[in-house]
């Protein structure tokens, strides 16, 4: 672990951002097989956590969003690991939907509510 958070720490804030895209890639690789190989749907799927969330879909973009928001405040390794994990988390999202989803199935499924759940 400490091994990490060094290599961590000697990342550019450049390299830092590929790595979250790179972490990127691989989050949507498990994303699409788990979608099309095994045919998951989080609004089908994930409809069970809704009353937790008053009906509202967490998409995991949101999640990288607001680590993305933290990384100004933080110096070193945190501040690299936020930014690469922020930006993976983001970046996934928006590319399985606006991207993936939209050209596969001609509608990007990016719903902020459950549907029903209005």
């Amino acid at each position: 672990m400490r091994a990490l958070m060094e290599w961590l720490d000697r990342l550019s804030l450049s390299r830092a951002v590929w790595l979250g895209l790179l972490l990127a890639a691989l989050i949507e690789a498990v994303t699409v097989v788990l979608r099309f190989g095994f045919d998951m749907q989080t609004t089908r799927d994930t409809v069970w956590l809704s009353p937790f969330t008053l009906g509202f879909r967490i998409h995991h973009g949101y999640f990288g969003v607001v680590l993305l928001l933290a990384v100004p405040f933080l110096k070193g390794w945190p501040r690299n690991a936020l930014l690469a994990v922020g930006v993976a988390l983001l970046a996934s999202d928006l590319v399985h939907h606006f991207i993936v989803l939209k050209a596969a199935t001609g509608d990007a499924q990016f719903h902020l509510r459950y549907p029903g759940k209005s």
